[in-house]
């Protein structure tokens, strides 16, 4: 039997929250509550939410900002965000802020379970492909089989077992955080927090108080005590993403804090201890910040104890078809039992020549893109972005890989789409005019078929 989720309805209204929070427990959910923003956020960077029912208007902290600090910490606990403004513009800021979905108030209590089965679903599947890999290599990294990553592999099993501090490397998209996540998940921390922060995501106003907490009164708006960061994942790991984007007047204090293990709450003149272990990353080259003075050189000396370095995907090609096939079975997965997505020939070439600038971020979109815009869940070149099909090379069905010569004046784009219709009636007429037998032949639904000839505008009998 699956354990029921775990919701947290947030609303600064007793009336709204207590009826909604009786209707989710009779329907068999575990179920907490939050008057405020301030509140719900330290209750799910416990870990302990599934699922955050938060209304969008609330003092202090709204729903929306609720959803862009949780985003940050790179966690992906769900929202279902309530509003009762019919505003389109509400509801596509909470959607670009990162929610699941949005309802209008008044809630319709067969709409919200309706919701909550729909999120519940996501949530399986994602807790799915977090066992699958975990049982894959007993950590949180997809298996990958080219040398350099085997190595890096290595090398994570044997710094996870030690307490030293950790600076990862790599450019944007190659796979930090889920690395970091893969050190604490192997470490003898892996049953208490993990913890991650963008520091280039929070204000600076803010970055302290985030980090080390605050007391009452410390400053205007600070009506209550706050834990800090450091405080939270006491005996756990914080992850510092983006660490070159830390001000000077911040990368001081955590340089104590990582020499003294102490933090002290602004307004507060109390030092505390922590055990916290500190992983951090970053795209940028620290030892040039360094040079130019917009990077303490203690405190990169300090992060620099044990170093990792991710290749970029374009360097180990022996990983892209091995990621190329688990990002399309995590897409079928997402569109529903017993969906397949295939690659058509072309379009594998093109993701195959393609060197991807954003690394595995941009290959997971790539595909992403095209399993929504296939029809028959064969993924031809059309479904992938202009920039990766453009790397296919033109072929004759039937005569290799011969590329065919084309008018001059025309995009790549262009002579592709009049080969790819060439083929097409070129299979027609070998099937004696059966399109239904063409498309069996190509590979193709019969629906992408007459698409394609409709948008060449051909109409052959």
């Amino acid at each position: 039997m699956e354990a029921p989720l775990q919701l947290l309805v947030v609303d600064d209204e007793p009336a709204i929250r207590q009826v909604l929070t009786g209707t989710l427990r009779k329907a068999g959910y575990v179920v907490e509550q939050a008057e405020h923003g301030e509140d719900a956020l330290e209750i799910i960077i416990k870990g302990y939410v599934d699922v955050v029912i938060c209304d969008i208007r609330m003092p202090g902290m709204d729903g929306i900002e609720l959803v862009k600090r949780v985003r940050a910490r790179g966690m992906d606990t769900l929202f279902l965000i309530m509003t009762a403004f019919a505003s389109v513009n509400t509801a596509i800021e909470a959607m670009r802020a990162g929610a699941y979905d949005y309802m209008i108030k008044p809630l319709r209590k067969e709409d919200v379970l309706h919701r909550l089965v729909q999120m519940g679903n996501v949530i399986r599947l994602q807790d799915e492909n977090r066992t699958l890999r975990q049982i894959i290599r007993g950590h949180g990294v997809f298996p990958l089989v080219s040398p350099a990553m085997q190595r890096l592999d290595r090398q994570i099993q044997k710094v996870a077992r030690t307490d030293h501090t950790v600076l990862i490397t790599g450019e944007s998209g190659t796979g930090k955080s889920v690395h970091a996540k893969a050190i604490h998940e192997a470490s003898p921390r892996s049953a208490a927090l993990f913890i991650p922060v963008n520091c280039g995501s929070i204000p600076d106003h803010l970055l302290e108080s985030e980090f080390f907490g605050h007391v009452k009164g410390a400053f205007t708006g600070a009506d209550r005590n706050k834990k800090g960061l450091f405080m939270e994942a006491d005996q756990g790991t914080l992850f510092l993403d983006e660490i070159g984007e830390l001000p000077l007047h911040l990368q001081v204090k955590l340089l104590h804090v990582l020499e003294q293990n102490q933090v002290r709450a602004v307004g507060s003149e109390q030092f505390r201890q922590v055990n916290v272990r500190i992983v951090a990353a970053t795209n940028k080259n620290l030892k040039a910040m360094v040079s130019e003075g917009t990077f303490r050189e203690d405190l990169f000396f300090r992060l620099n104890v044990f170093s990792i370095h991710i290749p970029p995907l374009r360097d180990r090609t022996q990983d892209l078809e091995v990621l190329i096939d688990h990002f399309l079975q995590k897409n079928a997965a997402k569109l529903g039992a017993g969906v397949v997505l295939n690659l058509l020939p072309e379009a594998r070439e093109a993701l195959l020549s393609y060197h991807w600038p954003g690394n595995t971020r941009e290959l997971e979109n790539a595909l992403e893109r095209a399993a929504i815009l296939t029809e028959d869940g064969c993924i031809a070149l059309e479904d992938l972005p202009d920039t990766v099909a453009a790397c296919a090379v033109p072929f004759r069905g039937g005569g290799g890989n011969e590329p065919v010569p084309v008018e001059d004046g025309k995009s790549l784009r262009d002579r592709l789409r009049d080969l790819e219709i060439q083929l097409i009636l070129e299979t027609i007429d070998e099937c004696n005019g059966d399109r239904k037998q063409a498309a069996r032949e190509l590979g193709i639904g019969l629906s992408s078929l007459y698409r394609k000839l409709e948008q060449a505008q051909v109409s052959r009998m």
